[in-house]
């Protein structure tokens, strides 16, 4: 028995009927073999060829992970993750351990937290019309951080919704422009 479940030896191998086709390799299938499925786990490169109804059947049963411990499943999952590829750790400094001064970075606007102050900002660049309108809006000045723009937003969502304001009309525009802000702050300038 093979891990899928079933016994290979009842799948029949594919026999051509016709020159150039394949028939399929369920037991008393007499249609067309189009469909490739792998033969096991240990034989992906080897196939049984089955036609649309008994190739669904047979996906339906396979499961690559039968007769695997929970441990051979999760090491499994995780050589998956780096495509079945080794990995070692990066050699050197850790980067808890580097230094800007003894490393050979220019830095000019902070943006890897030399200063502690910056980390997280957006570089200084050409902001367009909707973006400084945005900023505006928010009453923010670049370089901002994603944190500063989610805060603010929390702060402008309670002051002017509505039902904080009595369904006033007023505060119904403001909260709108403050949505489309938040959008375009956090679509442009953080994606």
């Amino acid at each position: 028995m093979d891990e899928t479940g079933r016994q290979d030896n009842l799948i029949k191998p594919s026999v051509s009927a016709e020159a150039g086709q394949r028939m399929c390799d369920w037991p008393d299938c007499r249609d067309t073999g189009d469909h490739r499925a792998p033969r096991s786990r240990d034989r992906l490169d080897e196939f049984h060829w089955f036609c649309l109804d008994h190739v669904r059947i047979y996906n339906r049963a396979w499961n690559y992970y039968v007769g695997m411990s929970d441990q051979e499943v999760e090491a499994c999952v995780r050589s998956d993750t780096t495509w079945n590829r080794p990995s070692w750790p990066f050699a050197g400094a850790q980067p808890e351990h580097w230094s800007f001064d003894d490393q050979n970075i220019d830095d000019p606007f902070g943006v890897l937290g030399r200063d502690g102050k910056k980390s997280g900002h957006m570089p200084p660049a050409e902001l367009s019309g909707p973006q400084r309108q945005a900023l505006a809006d928010f009453d923010l000045d670049f370089p901002v951080t994603i944190d500063e723009v989610k805060a603010r937003y929390k702060e402008l969502v309670k002051r002017h919704h509505p039902d904080a304001n009595g369904g006033a009309k007023k505060a119904e525009e403001r909260i709108k422009r403050v949505n489309r802000a938040y959008d375009v702050l956090t679509k442009e300038l953080f994606s």
